[in-house]
């Protein structure tokens, strides 16, 4: 497995399988335009099929705030630690920054509390009509 912050090199054809169980999934080609209007990425690179595996989107003011609103590992990649090395690597490419938040459900609260982050209250509102994204 490699992992790069960068997006040479990758197309919408190497974003095939993610946002399962998305009941409108964005395409790969908006996958990839939401990975480059991104403050942040990182991906998983399978070494032998040079496909995304995984990823991690960050959105920031480079200032004092940063929000990780996308964390997705394909199934048959998933327990493999994966998703731990993506968050990880996040957190230290956000180290300079104040707060860096992140909504998640709360069967989920404890594989983000191991990785260093704290439970707090949120607040969300979800268009879902737009849940394949705009362009």
């Amino acid at each position: 497995m490699k992992y790069k912050n960068s997006l040479a090199g990758i197309t919408s054809d190497h974003l095939q399988g993610f946002f399962v169980d998305w009941p409108n999934p964005p395409s790969p080609q908006t996958h990839l335009l939401l990975l480059k209007q991104s403050s942040k990425v990182i991906l998983a690179i399978d070494d032998r099929t040079n496909q995304v595996v995984g990823f991690i989107t960050a959105i920031s003011d480079g200032v004092l705030s940063a929000y990780i609103p996308l964390l997705e590992v394909l199934p048959e990649y998933k327990q493999k630690g994966i998703g731990k090395e993506l968050v990880n690597r996040m957190l230290q490419e956000l180290e300079d920054v104040y707060m860096v938040d992140l909504c998640c459900d709360d069967d989920l609260v404890p594989y983000y509390d191991k990785l260093g982050m704290t439970k707090t209250n949120g607040m969300i509102k979800r268009n879902y009509h737009r849940q394949a994204g705009s362009q």
